[in-house]
């Protein structure tokens, strides 16, 4: 739904159609599909499903590829989230464009990511936030965010970081930090931002069954999950968060970004 969000901020300043939904889906104010061709296409995060096809879970059918080109003008900019091989090999031919790589959209998502995972650790712990010990891997954007929102919580925070700069980032949030190479344990929570394996199964082992593990890291994650299986652990995958938590905040971002991405070509007059 957060693409249903960025097209209704697009067309505050361009001619947007919106396809791959169903009827039901839509907004009463969301725009018909037009026959002119467009000069530019957003895809969704990821843009591709598991048969190749644009990935629409809001759609009872299918849209390829080819539909959307068809749509499409020859000068026409693809935009998308997590940009693949598969997507360039797709549209050869068209520029393609990864608006998840911008700092801008990084910055801003992290918010409503840090919230969605909060909002799954009340949903899935049986005890409060306050005072329990929380264990947040990573001082990068979404691990500082995560701080402020559980200090609001009155948590009890450890920052798990890997140099000088996140211990420095940690401090200047007031909470504790240790070095990922020693992690303590002993923590009701566990939420994990790093995109490489943090958690295997002998660091897993060092936790407490009743441990929540939150691993907001993108694909591959932080941790094994076949070992946490095994091992009795929970571990819950939240991949997407703001997407499914915050869809019209999340919309709202990408469109932002895209229009900042379309004004620096300087062909912000084109469809």
């Amino acid at each position: 739904m957060r693409q249903v969000y960025c097209g209704r901020r697009l067309a505050e300043q361009y001619e947007v159609s919106v396809i791959g939904f169903d009827g039901d889906m839509l907004p009463d104010d969301t725009a018909e599909e037009r026959p002119e061709k467009c000069g530019y296409a957003v895809l969704p995060v990821p843009p591709l499903d598991e048969n190749g096809c644009v990935s629409t879970p809001c759609f009872s059918g299918k849209l390829t590829v080819s539909d959307v080109k068809q749509r499409l003008a020859s000068h026409a900019v693809i935009f998308a989230g997590r940009v693949s091989d598969e997507l360039r090999r797709l549209f050869a031919g068209y520029e393609v464009l990864d608006y998840m790589e911008r700092e801008e959209l990084s910055l801003r998502n992290a918010v409503p990511t840090a919230e969605g995972a909060v909002q799954i650790a009340l949903e899935e712990m049986p005890v409060t936030l306050s005072g329990e010990k929380v264990l947040i891997v990573g001082m990068g954007r979404i691990g500082t965010a995560l701080a402020e929102i559980l200090k609001g919580f009155g948590a009890d925070i450890t920052a798990a970081v890997r140099n000088a700069k996140g211990a420095a980032k940690a401090a200047l949030l007031g909470v504790k930090a240790v070095c990922t190479k020693d992690m303590p344990h002993g923590y009701g929570l566990v939420f994990n931002t790093v995109p490489s394996m943090i958690f295997g199964r002998e660091e897993l082992s060092r936790f407490g069954k009743d441990t929540l593990f939150i691993d907001l890291a993108s694909k591959p994650g932080g941790i094994d999950l076949a070992s946490a299986q095994e091992l009795g652990m929970k571990v819950v995958w939240a991949l997407g968060l703001p997407g499914k938590t915050a869809p019209v905040t999340a919309g709202e971002i990408i469109a932002e970004t895209v229009k900042n991405m379309i004004s620096e070509r300087g062909d912000d007059h084109v469809r």
